[in-house]
């Protein structure tokens, strides 16, 4: 049985080391643009030089499973066509392609590895004194401002967002703030209209140069759901059943940012329980067992600030926010582990 694995980040790389424990007779081929695993969690310690976020993908990899670097144009009929015109014939794919960004022109986004590393390469050019800019009051543009900042205290690093911050309670975005304003951030609440020649022009009127200005917002998914013809919403995810495969066709199971799953918001913590439950699916298929639906539940939300401090938010399973929230020392252990074990959970197709 050929399965075929687009994508190759925390969900597909989960799935198919998952499937080879799970489904012996399957022969899995993992599909992705570049020959490593980008850890995307720890893309603004690759920019600030903290941490390295790739991992070769044939360390990842269990034993058996094929890795192709390419990039698929379009998948349906039983078939993956690559850029390069070649096709690869399945029996079952998982699509697994994530999440994307569409950065505002003037800026270099953080949450691709191209960007990442572009970003990476200017900072570390900048002389003392210059002026960064961060665009996303979400924990992308958090996590990116407090690391540069802690990283290069004799830089101005600014964070521009209508209300960074706001997708915590009121007790743990105080705190946020609070830390991010110890690191020396300059934290502005408001929009960024466009940014030309350096210079960010903000909807109340406002404007600031920056030597470096860095976009930290994830929107939209890639369009390969869309280009290949499968039905998606309009974030361009593609819809899927309670099982977590295409209603369009059943041989595609869609895990991840690009899954249209009911409440699932873009979080890299829903692609390991989305990947574990598709690949228990397929095994069940191919042991003719009963299939079960997919149940979406969140922990929790949290951030870090720097390597010293983190703020970490507990939720309901539904994703509204709890009172209880942990802090300092004791939110930086925890969000640690989850980062590990995301990579690990990917590497061993464990979790979820």
């Amino acid at each position: 049985m050929k399965v075929v694995v687009v994508g190759a980040g925390y969900a597909g790389m989960l799935a198919a080391n998952r499937i080879t424990k799970k489904v012996k007779t399957a022969e899995i081929t993992v599909i992705n643009p570049r020959p490593d695993f980008v850890e995307r969690v720890r893309l603004h310690q690759q920019i600030a030089g903290t941490h390295v976020a790739a991992t070769p993908l044939t360390s990842m990899l269990r034993d058996g499973i094929t890795a192709r670097v390419g990039t698929v144009e379009k998948i349906g009929d039983g078939c993956a066509t690559l850029d390069d015109g070649e096709s690869l014939a399945f029996d079952y794919a998982f699509l697994a392609v994530g999440s994307t960004v569409r950065p505002m022109p003037g800026t270099i986004p953080v949450g691709t590895w191209e960007g990442a590393e572009e970003a990476r390469t200017t900072l570390a050019s900048l002389p003392p004194d210059s002026a960064v800019t961060v665009i996303g009051g979400g924990a992308t543009g958090i996590e990116t401002a407090a690391e540069l900042a802690e990283a290069r205290p004799d830089l101005r690093v600014r964070i521009v967002g209508p209300s960074v911050a706001d997708n915590f309670s009121h007790r743990a975005r105080a705190r946020v703030r609070a830390e991010l304003r110890r690191l020396n951030v300059v934290i502005v609440d408001d929009g960024v209209t466009e940014v030309v020649d350096g210079v960010a022009r903000l909807r109340s009127g406002a404007a600031f140069a920056s030597d470096l200005t860095l976009w930290a917002i994830v929107a939209g998914v890639p369009d390969l759901a869309a280009r290949s013809g499968l039905t998606v919403d309009t974030e361009g995810r593609a819809l899927v059943d309670d099982c977590l495969r295409s209603v369009d066709d059943e041989r595609i199971f869609v895990v991840g940012d690009c899954a249209a799953v009911p409440g699932a918001r873009f979080a890299c913590a829903l692609a390991a329980p989305q990947a574990a439950h598709a690949a228990d699916t397929l095994a069940r298929l191919i042991e003719g067992r009963a299939l079960e639906p997919y149940s979406l539940r969140y922990l929790g939300r949290a951030v870090t600030l720097g390597r010293k401090s983190a703020v970490a938010q507990f939720t309901h399973p539904d994703d509204t926010l709890r009172r209880t929230c942990l802090t300092g020392r004791t939110a930086v252990v925890l969000k640690e582990l989850a980062t590990r074990g995301g990579k690990y959970g990917a590497r061993t197709g464990t979790g979820g």
